[in-house]
């Protein structure tokens, strides 16, 4: 029996024109899972900006179950991680991991920096072998929500 972790099956490949639908999708999920902190008017300011800014202009690599499904995207740009979301059903199975995994490949030691209100997602890129080495009291749009600057080792 696998760990509840550990997914049957995942892919990483790059983003295909048609996945955008589902990545916005996982985005919104994933941030109302995760960002306790923004209000329901920051979460819709943020979408267009995902949608229209970000995403275009990032190296993405979707994480796809066995029916080619997106389940988790992740942003590059150069070595550092500018996006990385995974639906919350799929949440502590692997997906995330391979994707920083598949980056690590790609680039080296990966660079990224996490919202310090979330507390999950630092969790998580701790226990993938990140260290703190900086902070910001405002985030990359001005607001104001502390980021944490992580480095690999």
């Amino acid at each position: 029996m696998r760990p509840p972790w550990s997914l049957l099956f995942v892919r990483i490949r790059p983003l295909q024109h048609d996945d955008l639908p589902a990545l916005l999708v996982i985005w919104e999920q994933s941030v109302r899972a995760t960002h306790a902190f923004l209000s329901e008017q920051d979460i819709q300011a943020l979408l267009p900006i995902v949608r229209d800014q970000a995403l275009p202009h990032l190296e993405v690599w979707v994480a796809s179950d066995d029916a080619d499904a997106p389940i988790g995207f992740m942003g590059l740009d150069g070595n550092k991680v500018e996006a990385l979301f995974v639906s919350p059903t799929r949440f502590r199975q692997g997906g995330g991991r391979q994707l920083l995994a598949h980056a690590r490949a790609l680039k080296g030691a990966l660079e990224l920096d996490v919202n310090e209100q979330n507390p999950r997602a630092i969790a998580f890129y701790l226990a993938n072998g990140f260290v703190v080495s900086g902070r910001s009291p405002l985030d990359g749009q001005g607001n104001p929500f502390p980021l944490l600057h992580l480095k690999e080792a």
